[in-house]
């Protein structure tokens, strides 16, 4: 008897393509689902789009506050001993600039804080806040630009969040009594000696 191996192996080819058809039917039928999911989920782009007002990159502004007490707050100075905030007054008025070494408009404006308090720093208190440098970093930074005064850190950000403050650098000009009389973002000289003169006369009245 002849063996029947070519109509074995014929039968098995047709087997064969009957399979790969239907699967692939299938497989494409999914495919086809599945991108027809896809374009189901993205046919509403505007779900996701960046609000056509500018909302999304709104810089928030500071706190007014003008008229404010001075918040208490605990800081600690350059040996990491707690000061409070109450102990700054009672003095002479005080010029607070809030301030650290990654902020470029804080850099750029400190040797302007350090030539006014050459000028006034007989009659007003200036004090620096920096939220974000070690001492090292801080005084280092500080003294390269001229500044002498003392500075302060506000590790747990007590102060700051006391002010208020939302960008940097703020400077607030506080009478002996604690009272906050003006604020001020980016200041050169002359807007200095401004608020400074002004704060002189507010003090007087105190």
């Amino acid at each position: 008897m002849k063996p029947r191996r070519p109509r074995l192996l014929a039968a098995s080819l047709a087997v064969a393509v009957v399979v790969s058809l239907v699967g692939g039917y299938v497989w494409s039928q999914t495919v086809a689902d599945n991108s027809i999911d896809v374009d189901a989920r993205l046919s509403n782009p505007q779900d996701r789009a960046i609000p056509s007002d500018g909302s999304a990159f709104e810089i928030r502004p500071n706190g007014n506050v003008q008229g404010d007490p001075l918040p208490l707050a605990t800081i600690s100075n350059r040996d990491g001993a707690d000061v409070s905030t109450a102990e700054l007054l009672g003095g002479d008025p005080l010029v607070i600039n809030f301030w650290f070494s990654s902020c470029p408009p804080c850099a750029a404006e400190l040797p302007e804080f350090a030539e006014a308090h050459e000028e006034f720093g007989d009659e007003v208190r200036f004090i620096g806040v920096n939220t974000i440098d070690s001492v090292p970093v801080m005084e280092r930074f500080a003294g390269e630009r001229g500044v002498t005064y003392e500075q302060f850190r506000d590790d747990l950000a007590e102060f700051t969040d006391g002010i208020r403050a939302v960008n940097f650098p703020i400077t607030i000009f506080v009478t002996s009594d604690g009272t906050i009389v003006e604020q001020t973002g980016v200041i050169d000289l002359e807007g200095l000696r401004e608020k400074i003169t002004n704060l002189q006369s507010q003090e007087e009245l105190v």
